[in-house]
């Protein structure tokens, strides 16, 4: 390997080290759960055994932006050993994408194997409304600059790895299944990735619109990209916290983010606990 790639392998090994140096019974949980805007209040239906804030883990960036608290929690929840992200990282934030999605190589070197993850996102599609769910079932990456750029790290993937399923099919129908039992409405749906913090303009809009996108946000596609390069299997569920710029008369604003996901808190968070119990 060359210095570059020894040093990020490095960096990836000692935040797995310290992490597991915490875990008192060596438990390793085999979950990771991405709490995202709307998600925020599964922390406190977890059963928490330890919280471990990012700062004082080797080389973790640190979350800055309002309502991402920035720790690492380890619990149970619905009877599983989980990982609870409470707080993730953003290229808008100044971190590229490498950066942004460094926890999840950490994950897959603790022993990782499912990857849940949430975001807030504007909804596109006519069909998807404000406080409304989504399954993601694949995504727009053009405006994404790879987390995979640089020296292939050869312990966690191929150099190019496929991307036709990034978001497991199974986990797809098993939401699917979750949300029609349990009168929770779920859309599925295509996310697509910009790099923000401005939002998107209307042109923008329709012109992801015509793409096939029906959400758009600023996260989650790095991640994606960097746990299917690892062999993690992936679900992915957005909030749709807003209509897209253009698509009503609404000017957008991240308070209107926050109080969105705050209304459909409890069907993100009920749907997340019931997949979890399902696995």
């Amino acid at each position: 390997m060359i210095d570059s790639e020894r040093t990020v392998t490095d960096s990836v090994f000692k935040a797995a080290s310290y992490i597991k140096s915490k875990i008192a019974d060596g438990d390793i949980p085999s979950i990771c759960i991405v709490l995202g805007s709307g998600l925020a209040p599964l922390a406190d239906e977890c059963d928490i055994e330890l919280s471990i804030p990012y700062a004082t883990i080797p080389a973790f960036p640190v979350s800055t932006v309002p309502g991402h608290e920035g720790r690492l929690i380890v619990g149970s929840l619905e009877g599983k050993r989980v990982f609870m992200m409470s707080g993730r990282f953003h290229h808008y934030e100044g971190y590229d994408s490498s950066v942004c999605s460094f926890y999840v190589r950490v994950m897959k070197r603790l022993g990782v194997k499912t990857l849940y993850l949430t975001n807030a996102a504007g909804g596109i599609a006519d069909n998807i409304n404000p406080a409304e769910l989504m399954a993601v079932t694949d995504h727009l990456s053009f405006y994404c600059d790879s987390p995979l750029i640089g020296p292939n790290m050869d312990e966690f993937g191929v150099r190019f790895p496929d991307q036709s399923q990034v978001y497991d099919p199974e986990y797809i129908e098993m939401l699917m299944n979750i949300a029609k039992e349990n009168g929770i409405r779920l859309h599925k749906g295509i996310y697509a990735y910009m790099k923000g913090p401005q939002y998107e303009t209307p042109a923008e809009i329709r012109a992801l619109k015509n793409m096939g996108a029906d959400a758009v946000g600023m996260s989650t596609v790095p991640e994606a990209i960097t746990a299917s390069h690892c062999g993690i299997r992936i679900a992915a569920v957005s909030l749709i916290s807003n209509k897209a710029a253009g698509l009503s008369d609404k000017k957008l604003s991240h308070q209107e983010v926050m109080e969105c996901a705050a209304k459909a808190s409890s069907d993100s968070c009920k749907l997340a606990r019931l997949f979890i119990k399902s696995l």
